[in-house]
């Protein structure tokens, strides 16, 4: 599945969705977020059942604001629109697959229904150690 681009118009509806989002908050600038793009697209050719999304921050100036992006690349992931991990900095294809692993487990899914049944956060997962 290819990446999809997102907007301010379009972040919460698809955030929102049940299932696994990642995002990857990029631009063009820069060297970090050039070398991971490859690994994020491929990532989304491997893991067909998750949502893989990018916004450009450049272009996405006031979106990347009110999430408080100050570094990038920043990867998000959020598990039945709950925001379970967040991270500035790169990561290789290993620790990708690691995250999403981590990210797509029942234990994960469980306490994300319990959080929303509650009106709590979940737990976040453990991101990659790469």
């Amino acid at each position: 599945m290819a990446t999809v681009q997102l907007t301010r118009e379009t972040f919460s509806d698809t955030i929102s969705r049940d299932g696994i989002v990642l995002i990857d908050f990029w631009a063009s600038w820069c060297g970090p977020c050039r070398m991971f793009a490859p690994v994020f697209e491929a990532a989304s050719e491997k893991h067909p059942e998750v949502t893989f999304a990018k916004v450009d921050t450049e272009d996405q100036q006031e979106l990347s604001a009110a999430l408080d992006i100050q570094a990038i690349p920043t990867l998000m992931a959020f598990r039945d629109g709950v925001l379970v991990y967040r991270n500035a900095g790169a990561i290789n294809a290993a620790g990708l697959d690691q995250l999403i692993a981590a990210v797509s487990t029942e234990e994960l899914g469980r306490q994300v229904a319990e959080a929303k049944a509650g009106g709590q956060a979940a737990q976040s997962a453990e991101g990659p150690t790469a």
